[in-house]
Formats: structure tokens, C-alpha cells, sequence
């Protein structure tokens, strides 16, 4: 396994006659990817990576069109549907203090207020309500929504996430 990628977009599908590529973007900030002179086209299935410089970039309403180092057709572009573009885990963007990246928790153990072990974080699963962690045991998944009534407080150096679960939710 390469080194962490950072996941900003996907590719969804060619644009135009020249080989641009529909992106959607994946980060808070759509903007990033102008400031960007190359990016990892990744396909996460086979961990495929490759690197290509970013020729052009520009928003086009709520995605990205995405023009790229040797690719200047619509069947070229075609071959990269579906691929995330990725950048290095340190080209991420920093972050205000208190915030933190979902990766950043991966693998950090998950416990309630009275200490009792629930887990290890393995992801995010979005909803449209909140977003819910993925908190995974001895072959149980719980769903944990991330609000700050139940997440009590998050240690990203320390690896740990202390939680205050509403009765029953554990037994979901």
C-alpha cells in the first residue's frame, strides 16, 4: 500500500471534445483544485495510482472541470470514469484548531464516559441529517451520529473518542 491519499473529487464523466473531465468535488473547499499543479487519479478498488499534472481547472456549477496531462480526447477522458482524484495526505488542508479529518481517526479506540471499550473508528457513512461514525467490535458495527450530544469529546493525538450514547443506541 502506497502512502495515505487524500480524496478531493470524483471523476464522473468526459466533458466536451477536448478530453476535460466532470469532477465532483469531494472537499469543503471546490476552489483547491485551481491552486493544484498535479493531483492522484486513483482507483481504490485496486489501489491503482497514478499521478498527473492538472493543466486547467475551473468550476462549472457544482462541479469541477478538470483538464489533464495526457488526456485530450473524450474516449481518453472516458477511460478515467470513476477514478478519485487524491492529493498527498500532507498537501491536505490545514485545519482551524478543534477540527480534524475523519482519517484522522482511523483506528482510534471508541469508549463511553464510564470507560467501556465500544470500538475502533473505521469511517463516516453521510446521511442527510448528520453524518454517523462507523465504530466497529468483535464482528458488530455501530452507527454513531456525530453531534455533540452523544460525541463528547474527540483526542485526534491521543486516538481516542470519548462518546455519551443515548439509552439503547449501543443495542441497535
Amino acid at each position: 500500500m502506497g502512502e495515505r491519499l487524500v480524496v478531493i473529487g470524483e471523476i464522473t464523466r468526459p466533458h466536451g471534445l477536448r478530453g476535460e473531465l466532470r469532477v465532483v468535488p469531494l472537499t469543503d473547499d471546490p476552489e483547491r483544485f485551481e491552486g493544484l499543479s498535479d493531483c492522484v487519479l486513483w482507483d481504490a478498488s485496486r489501489d491503482e495510482r497514478e499521478t498527473r499534472r492538472i493543466i486547467t481547472a475551473r468550476r462549472h456549477g457544482d462541479v469541477v472541470l478538470l483538464g489533464l496531462a495526457g488526456c485530450a480526447s473524450p474516449e481518453g477522458a472516458e477511460t478515467l470514469r470513476g477514478r478519485l482524484v487524491a492529493v498527498p495526505e500532507a498537501a491536505a488542508l490545514p485545519l482551524a484548531p478543534g477540527q480534524f479529518y475523519p482519517w484522522q481517526l482511523e483506528g482510534a479506540i471508541v469508549v463511553t464516559e464510564d470507560g467501556r471499550e465500544v470500538g475502533r473508528f473505521a469511517g463516516v457513512e453521510p446521511s442527510p441529517g448528520q453524518d454517523l461514525w462507523i465504530v466497529r467490535a468483535e464482528g458488530r458495527e455501530h452507527l454513531i451520529p456525530a453531534v455533540p450530544d452523544i460525541v463528547a469529546e474527540v483526542d485526534v493525538a491521543a486516538r481516542r473518542v470519548v462518546i455519551r450514547p443515548p439509552e439503547g443506541l449501543l443495542d441497535l
